[in-house]
């Protein structure tokens, strides 16, 4: 749709000029009656360069959009992207993140790590995504998301946590960020700060390379954190989850002796603990559900 707009744009400026050259022409051409021949054509001349001068303006204005045009399928409105468009820009941020990660060829452990993210993707707030859950051989303990429906956890943190529940609750938070549409958000703002934002949209492939960026090592801003939090704690309790594993875990990292580096860029965990607790209902405070730890270790021991 875009790029018809242009279309419309560039020939209503080019008919107008047109028309415009077209009438004064011919009211030149009825002055060859009375002038000499040599005065005509100079004065075709200095009127040619006249409307060269004055539409040099709209010109200037409109070379960006002939730069749009020539690569208008690649420009991208953020603030109205459709489902569809968001998971194919997911794709192709994915397609750049596997050059930057290394994926498991673990088919038994990319397997238990999709059966828990898929029962947690039913029971969001975006259940028609198709999702996409990869698991990343690093030892430090992370899980980040992008645009589309692609979560991606690292084996450290699957090591860390201490029962399925505990895992759970991260794949529920990086659900969550795409529930909430937050890398979108972040890419929006992150091209307005680079200066490669415009008013018709941004290139599809440099929204790849911010979406990269933002995936990586960008942080979340403290008002997505908290939305994340509350969005996956609810996926939790709606998937049969123990809600309480979620604090827990944060609990657990950020008194550990060496806290991992990725909480340094969450904002306000100690803070997100108390709040999640408190947002647990009364009647879900009990649940059991995944906090088995040997089964958990078992599952782990099987794959590492």
């Amino acid at each position: 749709m875009l790029v018809v707009r242009i279309n419309l744009a560039l020939f209503a400026l080019t008919h107008t000029i047109f028309l415009g050259l077209k009438s004064m022409f011919a009211r030149v051409a009825s002055l060859r009656q009375w002038l000499p021949q040599r005065w005509f054509y100079a004065g075709i001349s200095i009127l040619t360069v006249g409307a060269i001068m004055i539409g040099q303006p709209q010109m200037s204005q409109s070379a960006d959009l002939f730069q749009l045009l020539l690569r208008g399928a690649q420009i991208v409105q953020l603030s109205n992207m459709s489902d569809a468009q968001e998971i194919t820009l997911g794709e192709q941020t994915n397609q750049s993140l596997l050059s930057e990660v290394r994926i498991s060829r673990n088919p038994a452990l990319t397997n238990y790590v999709n059966q828990i993210g898929q029962r947690l993707a039913r029971n969001s707030a975006r259940p028609n995504l198709k999702y996409t859950f990869q698991v990343v051989e690093d030892d430090n303990i992370n899980a980040f998301a992008t645009m589309g429906g692609f979560v991606y956890v690292n084996t450290g943190l699957m090591k860390a946590a201490d029962n399925e529940a505990q895992l759970a609750g991260v794949i529920g938070h990086e659900i969550g960020h795409i529930a909430g549409r937050h890398s979108l958000q972040h890419i929006k703002q992150a091209a307005i700060s680079q200066g490669v934002s415009s008013l018709f949209g941004v290139d599809r492939d440099r929204i790849v390379q911010i979406g990269v960026q933002v995936a990586l090592t960008l942080p979340n801003s403290r008002q997505d954190e908290y939305d994340a939090d509350r969005r996956g704690l609810t996926t939790m309790i709606q998937s049969g989850y123990a809600p309480s594993a979620m604090p827990e875990f944060m609990k657990k990292l950020i008194t550990s002796k060496s806290s991992p580096e990725f909480l340094s860029s969450h904002p306000a965990v100690p803070e997100r603990v108390v709040n999640l607790q408190r947002m647990i209902p009364a009647a879900y405070r009990n649940r059991t559900g995944g906090l088995n730890a040997s089964t958990y270790k078992q599952s782990l021991r099987s794959f590492f």
